[in-house]
């Protein structure tokens, strides 16, 4: 009968151990992906008996869905304004309106427990791994947290080239798409408009919220009016594209502190 050699045999086992942590490395980091995109890209609730107070940063806001198209240049062929295009919303609704790791000293003693301790060491690597990228994605699911005072907007979605070139930026080489998170303001006239790069959290109703980031100006939302220009995720991640005027609440918010997703917002900024 032929005799198993154990060292080798555990020595071939810890470093089948020892592959598996790239690879739970690698779906962890997946996960974590996975999982952030979810909680950005999907409407979430405040509670059923949640109350939107201004003293709570809350403002209200109007909502729209219209299917238009806008140019920062002068209008041409006789194409109408957004105001023009809104001018039948009722009054008060405004217009168009290093990676942390921890490691144990191998102990020196000799017999085959510490080659069954290494084993142990190297299964529950893969298990810390895991539990650290799954930690992070809840750490990341908290860190965006609303700020600021309420006030009424009204918000639109857009789509197609007027996508592209976002002026939050003097060059760069995104554009959100239709499935990003993303808005732009009114151009002029909206004296205390979030700036640039800021977080907007909007809700229709306490069970459908969304975080949008700014990355862009509206040119032809009416000068002075309080105006969201929603991607059509975002906006649809508060009610059919084709609801029409809508008034919901919206109040500034502070950017993910953990785990950032491009596609969705953009570029990070310093």
């Amino acid at each position: 009968m032929s005799r198993v050699n154990l060292p080798h045999a555990l020595l071939l086992i810890i470093l089948f151990f020892g592959s598996l942590v790239p690879t739970a490395l690698a779906a962890g980091i997946s996960i974590f992906q996975s999982s952030l995109e979810k909680r950005y890209s999907t409407a979430h609730s405040l509670g059923d008996n949640y109350q939107f107070d201004p003293r709570d940063g809350w403002q209200t806001i109007n909502i729209t869905n219209l299917q238009y198209k806008y140019s920062r240049a002068p209008a041409e062929n006789g194409s109408r304004s957004i105001s023009e295009d809104i001018s039948h919303i009722p009054a008060g609704h405004g217009k168009r309106s290093s990676k942390k790791t921890s490691s144990k000293k191998a102990t020196t003693k000799t017999g085959s427990k510490p080659a069954v301790k290494s084993l142990n060491n190297g299964t529950n690597t893969v298990s810390d791994a895991t539990n650290g990228i799954l930690g992070s994605v809840k750490s990341a699911i908290d860190s965006i947290k609303a700020i600021g005072s309420a006030q009424p907007v009204t918000i639109t979605w857009y789509t197609g080239k007027d996508l592209l070139n976002p002026s939050c930026w003097s060059n760069t080489q995104w554009a959100p798409t239709d499935d990003s998170f993303a808005c732009a303001l009114t151009e002029e006239g909206w004296v205390d408009r979030p700036k640039c790069f800021k977080f907007l959290e909007l809700c229709n109703t306490s069970k459908k919220c969304v975080f949008v980031r700014v990355v862009d100006t509206c040119a032809g939302c009416a000068a002075g009016s309080k105006h969201v220009d929603l991607t059509k995720a975002a906006f649809s991640s508060l009610a059919d594209l084709n609801e029409g005027v809508l008034t919901v609440q919206m109040r500034q918010a502070t950017e993910p502190s953990e785990g950032w997703l491009e596609e969705l917002w953009g570029p990070k900024t310093n």
